[in-house]
């Protein structure tokens, strides 16, 4: 490995990532670090639900028991760097629990664990101060129902810890790609306004932060990847002193590293790509360039950076009200039917029940019935469907209600219309809604530190001017026009595109990157705001924000982004797609006008046999 390149290993995408993605990266992947990603957002308030049962835990167990359990002795051998935000809102327990693991492995390595990112004693200040959210403009939630309050650290105190010499590095709440920034900073000696570097640092974090989805996994042509579910390469960075990488996998590994398997990943979960925030920089990903130059290798180039804000996001979770929900199939002729009465009987039973004993109706109701409904697509609604799945699910402010929802459920299957089935091992519980409350609070009143062999090393933050401005003044990167001839023709999307989806809070997006640049205009233009707004209708709120529309011109690209689509999002939402995971898959059906000279062109569609 030479002196000038870093190579990162992603193992973890989420909290319940396989556990094997360590051993793969070990055993195959040649890494110098590898980074571990477990903290969704409604995970932090898991976390703390658990540290109150027992002030030893509210970290990840499992990066510790099973992951650096089962590799530590190969981690030590090797010298590889770890560095993981599983430590979760108790990142000091987390580093003790590692460092029984590595003295009863007889190894002597470094642990160090950042603080400072869990201000949950501040609610209280922070509502009497009158804090506000940041998309919505609500007020803060009430200081007794709050579970979490965590701001996103940058990855200035994992590089002090890193320099201070420590091989293993635990932190609470950071900015997903900061542990990849991170260690790059530290190889490379890189100062803190080299913003290009950082950008592409960061942008290579970003890549590699959700583990397999730039490898194959919810790849938009994933027939390309079906034999190869369970034996995905998990991703590596090999990034070079000037900011540039490389995206690929462990040898020898399963599923792709191609350009829109890299351009789905980039737009995962991005909201303004000329003005992606993070702490340590402002990101410009519009000119960002991917050349396929081998066989599962990409380049990445031109991230471009500016002076990040002097503000960090802080990441609020409060309990508000119950959810429940359960799921029964219906099968045969009018299986839509059949489903759709038997939710209304559900719900008109589970009212008159509720009053009787004086509690109010359901704050809200879902019944979505998939494989009919429309909401999942124009072309399932016109078709008879012979087997469809109901979700039924609700919320209220009291807990028993929910219950007697799901009794409710139960008891009326005697009753239901014939056809209906089901597996379920036992009547499902209701549980408590968790809603996400983003604001943003000065870094200045933060003070992150790293805790190391019993000393105190301190961060040292050097504020930036605000860049909250810049956006106002800097010209929106837009498209030139596409214009249609006289003889054109309409395909699905997909014939011309990716894309994948993802959310934040009640914000989804979408990302679509032309499989071909020629075709990006003519995506554009059909994919017009109004249009999609059509599109998506059944979801929006009736008082939605405009939907919002990005254009990325190195890598061909648009990125849809959708206001208040998710019912709450997360925990607090009880749609079949909290998420906004399948929208992608919906908008991939959306008829699109191209020449005809295009549409005789266009490659014809694969049979699917996985």
């Amino acid at each position: 490995m030479g002196a000038k390149t870093l190579r990162i290993g992603g193992a973890s995408g989420y909290w319940g990532d396989a556990p094997w993605a360590t051993r793969q990266l070990l055993q195959h992947g040649n890494v110098d670090v590898i980074v571990y990603d477990y903290l969704a957002e409604v995970t932090l308030s898991i976390l703390a639900r658990a540290r109150v049962k027992d002030p030893e835990t509210g970290y990840a167990l499992d990066f510790v028991n099973d992951v650096m359990a089962s590799n530590i002795a190969a981690i030590g051998e090797q010298g590889v760097t770890i560095v993981s935000n599983a430590g979760g809102v108790n990142p000091e327990s987390c580093a003790r629990a590692l460092r029984a693991v590595i003295d009863a492995a007889g190894l002597d390595l470094n642990v160090a664990c950042v603080v400072g990112d869990d201000v949950s004693l501040r609610a209280a200040d922070m509502s009497a101060a009158g804090v506000t959210e940041m998309f919505s403009g609500d007020a803060f939630p009430a200081p007794e129902s709050v579970r979490s309050v965590n701001a996103y650290l940058g990855a200035r105190p994992i590089v002090a810890a890193l320099d201070a010499g420590a091989d293993i590095v635990i932190t609470g709440r950071c900015v997903d790609s900061a542990v990849t920034l991170a260690a790059c900073v530290h190889r490379f000696g890189w100062q803190w306004d080299d913003f290009d570097r950082l950008a592409q640092a960061s942008l290579a974090g970003h890549l590699i932060e959700c583990g397999v989805q730039v490898t194959g996994g919810n790849h938009t042509d994933w027939a390309d990847c079906a034999a190869d579910i369970d034996t995905l390469g998990y991703p590596i960075a090999d990034v070079s002193a000037d900011g540039s990488f490389v995206c690929s996998k462990s040898p020898g590994t399963g599923g792709v590293v191609h350009r829109g398997v890299v351009a789905e990943q980039l737009l995962y979960e991005v909201h303004d790509p000329q003005r992606y925030l993070l702490p340590d920089v402002t990101c410009d990903f519009t000119a960002v360039t991917l050349e396929e130059i081998a066989v599962d290798c990409v380049r990445v180039t031109n991230a471009r950076g500016n002076p990040p804000g002097e503000h960090y996001k802080v990441s609020v979770t409060y309990a508000d009200g119950w959810r429940a929900g359960t799921s029964m199939t219906f099968y045969g002729g009018d299986a839509a039917a059949k489903a759709r009465a038997q939710a209304q009987a559900v719900f008109r039973s589970c009212r008159r029940q509720l009053a009787a004993i004086g509690l109010d109706d359901f704050d809200e109701t879902s019944s979505d019935i998939v494989g009919a409904d429309s909401q999942f697509g124009a072309r399932a609604a016109a078709l008879t469907q012979r087997e469809v799945v109901l979700t039924l699910a609700a919320k209220h402010r009291d807990a028993r209600a929910l219950g007697m929802l799901l009794k409710t459920a139960v008891s009326l299957g005697l009753a239901a219309p014939p056809g209906l089935c089901g597996f379920q091992s036992s009547r499902p519980r209701p549980s408590p809604v968790i809603r996400l409350f983003s604001c943003l609070a000065h870094k200045s009143t933060f003070q992150p530190q790293v805790l190391m062999d019993g000393a105190q090393i301190a961060v040292q933050q050097t504020l930036m001017s605000d860049t909250s401005q810049q956006h106002n003044t800097t010209q929106r990167v837009q498209p030139e026009l596409a214009l249609l001839p006289t003889s054109s023709s309409c395909v699905p999307l997909i014939r011309l595109a990716w894309a994948r989806s993802g959310d934040k809070g009640d914000i989804a997006n979408i990302g679509v990157i032309a499989r071909e640049p020629e075709y990006a205009p003519f995506i554009w233009a059909s994919l017009s705001e109004a249009r999609l707004q059509r599109y998506f209708a059944h979801w929006l709120a009736r008082d939605a924000k405009a939907i919002e529309r990005f254009w990325l011109p190195g890598i061909a690209a648009m990125n849809v982004v959708l206001h208040d689509v998710l019912g709450g999002g997360g925990m607090a939402s009880i749609r079949t797609d909290a998420q906004g995971k399948g929208f992608s898959q919906l908008l991939l059906e959306m008829p699109v006008r191209i020449p005809d000279t295009i549409a005789q062109r266009l490659a014809p569609v694969k049979a699917i046999n996985p």
